[in-house]
């Protein structure tokens, strides 16, 4: 399963680049997402966007507006920005969402730089299994 998500996380980076390529820094984060989802769905993968995720307390779940900017093959989670930095929010939202999710492995890709490198963080989730 490992290799399994490194193999996509790996594909949705040069994915990332190619788009970050052809539009630069400087538009909307939701142009960066569709943009993104085309590639990637154009090289096989499976991709929901804008998946609505239910805040759990206790035995309550809330539908409150979560919502996660891409989930691919069922298994790694991308989080999109366009700001003009990361910050250790940025990190725990991501880390949050995977948690909410249930899922292992995330990417937090800042599309608002002149160059994407430094600009995508891999979050893992650490849950016990």
């Amino acid at each position: 399963m490992q290799t399994n998500l490194n193999v996509i996380f790996t594909s949705i980076l040069d994915k990332a680049y190619a788009v970050h390529k052809v539009l630069g820094p400087g538009l909307l984060e939701s142009v960066y997402e569709k943009c993104l989802e085309y590639e990637l769905i154009q090289a096989g993968f499976y991709v929901k966007t804008q998946v609505p995720v239910p805040m759990k307390y206790k035995e309550v779940s809330f539908d409150i507006g979560f919502r996660i900017d891409l989930i691919v093959n069922d298994l790694v989670l991308v989080e999109l920005k366009s700001v003009e930095e990361i910050i250790p929010l940025h990190l725990a939202q991501t880390l949050t969402y995977l948690k909410m999710a249930d899922l292992r492995l995330g990417m937090l890709i800042n599309f608002n730089t002149r160059m994407l490198k430094g600009q995508v963080k891999r979050v893992v989730n650490n849950y016990e299994e």
